[in-house]
């Protein structure tokens, strides 16, 4: 089968220098690899038009598909559109209904539209315009000689929403797509990628579906992949695998593909109509950052404690002065009653609470990385002990994902 070729051109000056991580890379051509389009090369090009140009000339002559991001701002150094129109020779035109959206936009904020905005209402004569939900620059779509030419925003979270809105939709009804491609991916903490990798060994090195490791700070990703000529048929084969993998990795697994466990833990504190207390000592703050990054968080998130200092944990959480003499700040006494106290002192529904050695020194004579979760709430009291793998950064990140998930399979009577 004569499969979809595409190519990637990524504009801005600040990703040549990296002064910013190319998020667009890995998301772009995960997506594109899915759908059955063949990504066959990358490039990053500064904000100069004679580059930029001459990098879409080389382009158009290998792919059929060219994704363009960035550089679709107001200002003059934002080229994308005037360079494609300049290469295919094509006038720029407005289009008043991108320019009533992006004034729109403006007056939600009770600003007034910079008349420089008005420049990302210009396009390439033809183009197909994507509308942009999350910010003042839309997208364009233009076709010459049964090629195309995709014109993204820069922001991450503006590309990713109107590449799903827009782009799919366009891309799906494309002719000579090939084999199509599926994946599902299993987020662990509290295990390491060696130990991973032994409790699902026999599973990996099948071909199709198979199998691939990521490991980032607190985090280890299991990947499971599969082709098919239809994407039911490769569904299938993942979903196959996928039910064995998480039979013997239940325990470690706090996220599933995009899923964000700080989002998924609100939710069911809202569908239960309960509030969360948090307090922490070597996360600082990092479980309480997690769950108030999520909208709408004051609904149950009633507060955090970072209680470093013994002192602040026996005054302010009532940790008794016994319990850290002979049990010591890491400890799951210390953590239980931990949980217990900011339970009491915020008045939530369920306390959570953490303590452990982040390094980069052992303390108390135990090891780096002993970690204790400890959960109170009016049916009682649980807790979980972990030595996390890494260092200071993993062991920290691993925590606040493994306390999350011990709120989730509480929440979910688990």
């Amino acid at each position: 089968m004569i499969s979809v070729q595409s190519e990637i051109i990524f504009t801005g000056t600040e990703l040549l220098v990296g002064e910013v991580l190319n998020s667009h890379a890995q998301y772009l051509g995960r997506r594109l690899t899915e759908m059955g389009i063949e990504v066959i090369q990358h490039t990053t090009v500064g904000d100069y038009w004679g580059r930029m140009g001459l990098v879409l000339l080389q382009a158009l002559e290998r792919a059929d598909l060219i994704f363009i991001t960035g550089g679709l701002g107001p200002t003059i150094d934002d080229l994308t559109k005037e360079t494609v129109a300049e290469v295919l020779e094509l006038d720029m035109k407005l289009d008043q209904l991108s320019l009533e959206a992006i004034k729109g936009h403006f007056a939600k904020r009770g600003i007034e539209m910079p008349s420089n905005n008005t420049k990302q209402a210009y396009f390439p004569e033809g183009a197909r315009i994507l509308p942009n939900s999350r910010g003042t620059a839309p997208g364009a779509i233009v076709e010459v000689e049964k090629k195309a030419i995709i014109i993204l925003p820069g922001p991450p979270w503006e590309l990713e929403t109107m590449f799903e809105a827009s782009v799919v939709p366009y891309l799906n009804n494309l002719p000579h797509r090939g084999v199509l491609c599926t994946s599902k991916t299993f987020k662990l903490t509290g295990i390491g990628e060696s130990t991973v990798q032994e409790l699902i060994y026999d599973l990996c090195g099948m071909g199709n579906p198979e199998i691939a490791f990521l490991v980032q700070p607190g985090v280890v990703e299991v990947r499971i992949t599969a082709q098919g000529e239809t994407l039911e048929e490769a569904s299938n084969l993942v979903n196959l695998l996928s039910e064995q993998v998480r039979r013997r990795l239940f325990q470690y697994i706090f996220a599933e593909d995009q899923e964000k466990i700080e989002q998924v833990v609100g939710q069911l504190l809202i569908d239960a109509g309960l509030t969360l207390g948090v307090a922490e000592t070597c996360t600082g703050g990092l479980i309480e950052a997690r769950l108030s990054d999520i909208p709408g968080a004051s609904r149950y998130l009633m507060g955090g404690i970072v209680a470093y200092n013994n002192h602040v944990k026996e005054k302010i959480l009532g940790v008794p002065q016994e319990i850290l003499t002979q049990f010591g700040a890491v400890s799951r006494q210390t953590a239980i009653a931990m949980a217990e106290g900011v339970r009491r002192e915020l008045g939530s529904n369920i306390g959570l609470a953490v303590t452990g050695i982040a390094g980069p020194s052992s303390s108390e004579g135990k090891p780096i990385g002993l970690v204790y979760i400890g959960l109170s709430s009016p049916t009682g009291t649980c807790f979980r002990e972990y030595i996390f793998p890494g260092e200071r950064t993993a062991i920290r990140n691993g925590t606040v994902n493994a306390a999350l998930k011990m709120a989730k399979h509480f929440l979910q009577g688990k």
